[in-house]
């Protein structure tokens, strides 16, 4: 299966104004790709890339004051399966861990596994280890946020989603994944596309995505506590410790974001 993924981002700035734009396809799929990814902008401009902590490419922009767009467009070869599920995988001890997945054990400006130890043990202590105790987790969010694009906040935390019990798919992730972190289970918060594939319609206009990779049996494993199940065409852009590493953009400057157009779907031999 090939998927034809992108999108466009149009703002307007008062004056010149540096950013940062996270929205390339992550080079963990970069294999996938068909042909090289486009990542423009319009009025055109030089944009210079850089790898960040956490081996997202990034786009550094210096763009010009007035009306500025930023868009991608990838041919993404996929598997045309759905989210792999293995039952089996087992949770390591904490002194087994690889060094570069401690990170993900610690609490994070989202996600204040401080403040959640107590309840994630009480829920979830007498759940075996490993997968089962991370579906556990999806499925106790799932149930427990109230979704809804007006619950869309910003500033909400991890905490703050497991009191208010709202939100949107960021906020579902930040709870997941701060419940999975106080169980000694490494797991990171990503962002990316998932396509309509192999749903019923209606669909909801497209959008980015968020949620969470946890390390089992020695790898990284996506689960979906807003959605539930597994998905076909999931592709990753960015992954980090929580939303504050992984915006589409930082903008160093005020700014009206304008247009904002998101797609995922099945693709055709050639692009329109």
């Amino acid at each position: 299966m090939r998927l034809h993924v992108g999108c466009e981002l149009t703002f307007e700035f008062p004056q010149e104004t540096p950013l940062i734009a996270i929205l390339n396809v992550h080079h963990s799929r970069v294999a996938d790709l068909i042909d090289v990814e486009t990542f423009t902008t319009s009025p055109a401009i030089r944009a210079s890339g850089y790898h960040d902590q956490f081996g997202n490419w990034c786009n550094r922009i210096v763009a010009p004051a007035g009306t500025f767009s930023l868009s991608t467009n990838a041919l993404v070869n996929d598997s045309g399966g759905p989210d792999p599920v293995v039952l089996n995988a087992v949770q390591h001890r904490v002194q087994d861990l690889p060094d570069d997945t401690l990170v993900y054990l610690m609490g994070s400006r989202y996600c204040e596994t401080d403040l959640l130890s107590d309840n994630a043990w009480k829920l979830f202590e007498h759940r075996a280890p490993g997968w089962q105790r991370v579906q556990a987790v999806c499925n106790y969010v799932h149930h427990h946020i109230h979704f809804g694009y007006e619950y869309s906040n910003p500033t909400r935390t991890a905490y703050g989603a497991f009191g208010e019990g709202r939100g949107v798919c960021r906020d579902y992730t930040h709870l997941a994944v701060a419940l999975c972190r106080c169980l000694n289970i490494p797991t990171r918060y990503c962002t990316g596309y998932i396509t309509d594939i192999g749903l019923p319609p209606p669909y909801a206009e497209m959008d980015f995505c968020a949620w969470m990779e946890v390390f089992l049996g020695g790898q990284w494993h996506a689960f979906d506590p807003r959605n539930n199940a597994p998905r076909i065409g999931r592709i990753k852009v960015a992954h980090g410790r929580d939303a504050a590493d992984v915006p589409l953009t930082n903008i160093f400057g005020p700014n009206v974001l304008t247009k904002f157009k998101v797609w995922a779907d099945e693709a055709a031999h050639t692009f329109e």
